[in-house]
């Protein structure tokens, strides 16, 4: 009698305590309509001059990677240097020519790259945004200035004498260019 008490305790301490796995129930079509809608009207804000919105969308330890070696910029130190823009009504105004966005297995982040068409001419976007209670939210974007193949050499040599200043803060005292 002890045996089989001990069993049926056993049994369900078991399986009592097991908790299923809870399942993500999200249609991957939805959130990257969401996403597209999210990246489409924080671009439109920056068109705009919204500076709400923009960095409404952005989450408070957002990052914002520039086109310049030097821009890895904090939301705050992204939103210090953009207030003028925004402030004089003029910020900056991004096309999307196409855009592809991937959801991770639970749902609950996404990465994306974009096309855009800029006063830079054509560049890449690309970033994250994680889904935190219930909003979705851009945690990195990284802006680049797109440079055809066949004109790599000549914007390597455009741009040496920069690249070499700057790289000057990164060396060691003992390393040569």
């Amino acid at each position: 009698m002890r045996n089989s008490v001990l069993v049926i305790f056993t049994f369900i301490f078991i399986f009592g305590c097991h908790q299923p796995k809870e399942k993500n129930n999200f249609s991957e079509e939805s959130i990257k309509k969401t996403t597209d809608s999210i990246l489409t009207n924080w671009h439109l804000s920056a068109t705009n001059a919204d500076f709400k919105n923009y960095f409404g969308a952005m989450d408070s330890v957002s990052v914002f990677i520039g086109t310049d070696g030097s821009e890895n910029w904090s939301k705050e130190q992204f939103s210090n240097f953009s207030k003028p823009f925004f402030d004089k009504g003029k910020a900056w105004d991004f096309k999307t020519l196409e855009r592809n966005i991937y959801v991770n297995a639970d749902g609950t982040f996404v990465w994306f790259d974009e096309l855009l068409n800029t006063w830079m001419g054509i560049c890449r976007g690309s970033g994250v945004l994680e889904k935190v209670n219930k909003t979705w939210k851009i945690k990195q974007y990284v802006l680049s200035v797109s440079i055809p193949n066949d004109d790599v050499k000549k914007v390597i040599l455009a741009k040496q004498k920069s690249d070499s200043i700057f790289l000057r803060k990164f060396q060691l005292p003992h390393q040569q260019l």
